[in-house]
């Protein structure tokens, strides 16, 4: 067997103010309610511009261009301390304004029912055209666009939802079907931009030198599904995903639980690469439509920006053994079971001292834990606190409980095995999984040895079960030495062992005869 390695990981925000207001639940529930209500007028005077979204610090940290840490050396609010000359295009990804993303929607659109006027498609291709990733062949599945007025009577005869950019009307998704109502115009428009940022994550993980098309089996994680009538989850976004990225080698399958699912699907791909079912594995997820201004009411109510305005996506690479890239130690993982409870003291143990117990490790050894990295300044003002930071409490705590730590060293902790939460609140994204880009890179550079990467989720939220969910496992810096016998690679040693059994049991038959 070979030990399973995270090669890369690529992380990609899309700015979306337009589809924030007309397509996240609350202004969607909101709307239906009263339609003229105060909160949706107040919308539009708390949106940022994309310069504000660029610059915002967890927005960068996110890609790549900081470290996690640096954001406890910027003022806050950070909304109102902008990064000097940020770029939308970091060491680990980019950030991606709405009209581009709206073109890219179009572009991995499979059964035409993405609709662009001319005018906005003429705009959308020169943007695209200056893009590092996308090529004239791409940008062809754009096609030349249709008129306004097509667009226009589809809307309004309800059977095609708008595509808005600066709330202007310059486009549309149909409805795939006339009564399936998992085929209808808005499922198919959530659908498609989970698609076309998962898509991004997978190019971008291209753009930064990793060879996609060796992909041999992707795994998608995110919080949509995708059917018809009949089988209303079926999938499968991972080989919609694949086949929008040119990932001509792969086959894939979608995993799903909740905010957990990522961490799930990590564990999942580190096992086949160790198993030697593949050698290389993207475990990938697109946005969430929905949860755009999830908190939209808390934010204006308080004062604050409309920071939950971008679709999360990211894209991990899973291969064998590097002798270099970290290392997912799959005999290091946690996981909370039917049996566990629900109590946080419960979730804890079972996520991260149960299996710290089986490798001989303190909690002090874990160097960095990433549990729900969701950014404080979204979560406060609704109410929610300090998400980490709430979390690494009840990690220190339970180290004073096992004697890891003395209770005097609680905050200590904190600050040495923690870090600012800087995700965006949709949901799957922050769970753990941000943290792997810069644990990759802190791990090649010998700053840290370990990291923990949790992942949790509400079952309860689907009406199956009452049950929480959750799994985790380390990441460790590598050692530097690769298996001389990985599966898949080279059989000899197995080939001779199978022999050897055969002739001690052909032996043992003679002997009884």
């Amino acid at each position: 067997m070979t030990l399973p390695v995270v090669k890369g990981a690529s992380y990609i925000l899309v700015q979306a103010p337009s589809t924030l207001f007309q397509y996240g639940s609350t202004q969607t529930q909101t709307r239906q309610k009263d339609p003229n209500a105060e909160y949706l007028k107040q919308i539009p005077g708390h949106l940022r511009s994309f310069e504000a979204c660029v610059g915002y610090a967890p927005n960068q940290a996110y890609i790549g261009n900081l470290l996690p840490d640096e954001l406890g050396n910027i003022a806050e609010p950070w909304y109102d301390n902008p990064v000097a000359d940020a770029s939308r295009f970091g060491a680990q990804g980019e950030i991606m304004p709405e009209d581009e993303f709206l073109g890219l929607v179009k572009m991995y659109d499979s059964f035409d029912l993405v609709k662009l006027t001319q005018e906005f498609t003429e705009l959308v291709k020169a943007k695209l055209k200056i893009h590092p990733i996308f090529k004239d062949k791409d940008l062809k599945a754009l096609s030349e666009g249709v008129e306004f007025n097509e667009i226009d009577e589809l809307v309004n005869k309800h059977v095609a939802d708008g595509l808005y950019f600066e709330h202007k009307l310059i486009g549309c998704v149909k409805q795939a079907h006339d009564t399936d109502p998992n085929l209808n115009a808005h499922v198919m428009l959530e659908n498609s931009m989970t698609k076309a940022s998962g898509i991004l994550a997978l190019l971008n993980l291209g753009r930064l030198g990793y060879d996609i098309t060796d992909i041999e089996y992707v795994i998608e994680a995110s919080e949509e599904a995708c059917g018809d009538v009949n089988q209303r989850g079926g999938g499968n976004f991972a080989k919609a995903m694949a086949e929008g990225a040119g990932c001509v080698n792969a086959s894939g399958c979608d995993v799903r639980s909740f905010c957990a699912a990522p961490a799930h699907a990590l564990i999942n791909a580190a096992s086949l690469v160790k198993a030697g079912v593949y050698q290389k594995v993207a475990v990938i997820a697109g946005g969430a439509v929905a949860k755009l201004g999830m908190n939209g009411k808390d934010h204006i109510a308080k004062g604050v920006p409309l920071l939950e305005d971008c679709l999360g996506a990211f894209a991990i690479l899973i291969t064998a053994n590097d002798g270099e890239s970290p290392i997912i130690r799959t005999d290091l993982v946690g996981r909370h079971t039917v049996g566990t409870g629900s109590s946080p003291q419960a979730v804890i143990t079972s996520l991260v001292t149960d299996p710290l117990d089986r490798g001989n490790l303190k909690i002090t050894d874990i160097d960095r834990y990433s549990v729900e990295m969701q950014n404080p300044e979204i979560t406060k003002p609704a109410g929610a606190g300090n998400v980490p930071e709430a979390n690494y409490k009840m990690i220190a705590a339970l180290g004073v409980k096992r004697g890891d730590l003395e209770r005097a060293e609680i905050m200590n902790f904190v600050e040495k095995h923690g870090m600012p939460g800087y995700a965006p609140t949709q949901g799957h994204i922050p769970s753990g999984v941000p943290f792997i880009g810069p644990a990759l890179k802190l791990m090649k550079a010998g700053q840290i040895q370990r990291a923990m990467i949790i992942g949790k989720g509400s079952l309860f939220l689907g009406r199956m079960t009452n049950l929480f969910d959750g799994t985790s496992f380390v990441m460790e810096r590598n050692a530097g030495i690769i298996e001389e016998a990985a599966a898949g690679q080279d059989d000899t040693a197995l080939k001779t062992m199978v022999a050897d059994a055969m002739r001690q049991l052909a032996e043992i038959l003679l002997k009884e005869d």
